[in-house]
């Protein structure tokens, strides 16, 4: 068994893979501050509501945009699973030429949603990841990493409004009735839902116009469906896009 980790700023994400089927997933809070005993007893407990077995687990595979983490969750790995994990980063075979000015600087996560989806589409496209930053990453037909954006995530648009605007709540990230909000709190929620609408389009739309080839867009991470169902450019949503990229790393790196 596989267990895959994606450790993102604000939530960690864990799959456990039998061959290529995702058994189980988990999505946790990403904490600086928990020991490696912490994380090891959290996933046992994990598996152990999944009915799944620790012992079965046989590699480990982590793509992780928070660095100080990395030495916890190798020593965890190590002492509750018995497993030396394998980290996405320079020096990884991926498979795809990365054509950023400097391919180190490109994050882990971003690689792994590229890898994963040409691997499944086998053409241009666009991944667009709803995580603590909205990011947008290029794939050419030929299966080349071009670059893309980065855009404040929805949280962080959230709570910046929240604590900037004294009279403003925070509320929850749902489709109002209407555009046209008739109270506060579904006036707040048309501005992010159709202004986050409205910015991945016109993104979208950008790189189309500069692409040779019109690419699929791809949305993945938590928020994507919602968004997706208001979206014109979005046409297809693997929430475990990452998971299923850290295994295809997993099998070309073994």
């Amino acid at each position: 068994m596989l267990l895959a980790i994606d450790v993102g700023n604000t939530n960690t994400t864990l799959g456990a893979y039998e061959g290529a089927v995702l058994r189980k997933h988990w999505r946790v809070e990403t904490s600086h501050t928990r020991t490696y005993d912490e994380y090891g007893i959290l996933l046992r407990q994990l598996f152990a509501s999944a009915g799944l077995e620790p012992a079965r687990v046989s590699s480990v595979v982590i793509a992780s945009v928070v660095p100080p983490l990395a030495f916890t969750l190798e020593q965890m790995c190590v002492r509750y699973f018995d497993r030396k994990p394998m980290f996405v980063g320079p020096g990884m075979k991926t498979g795809m030429p990365i054509l950023y000015e400097n391919p180190r600087e490109v994050g882990a996560d971003r690689v792994v949603n590229a890898v994963a989806a040409f691997e499944r589409w086998r053409c241009a496209l666009v991944v667009v990841d709803f995580g603590t930053a909205t990011t947008f990453d290029v794939i050419s037909a030929k299966g080349e990493y071009l670059g893309g954006a980065i855009c404040p995530g929805i949280g962080i648009s959230m709570d910046a409004l929240a604590r900037s605007a004294s009279k403003l709540p925070r509320v929850e990230f749902a489709k109002p009735p209407s555009v046209i909000g008739k109270n506060t709190v579904a006036s707040i929620q048309a501005g992010l839902v159709y202004g986050y609408v409205g910015m991945v389009d016109g993104i979208c739309a950008q790189i189309a116009a500069e692409l040779a080839t019109p690419p699929k867009v791809v949305a993945t991470g938590g928020l994507a469906p919602l968004i997706a169902g208001v979206s014109r450019s979005i046409t297809e949503v693997d929430e475990h896009l990452t998971l299923e990229g850290l295994r295809i790393l997993h099998e070309r790196n073994r």
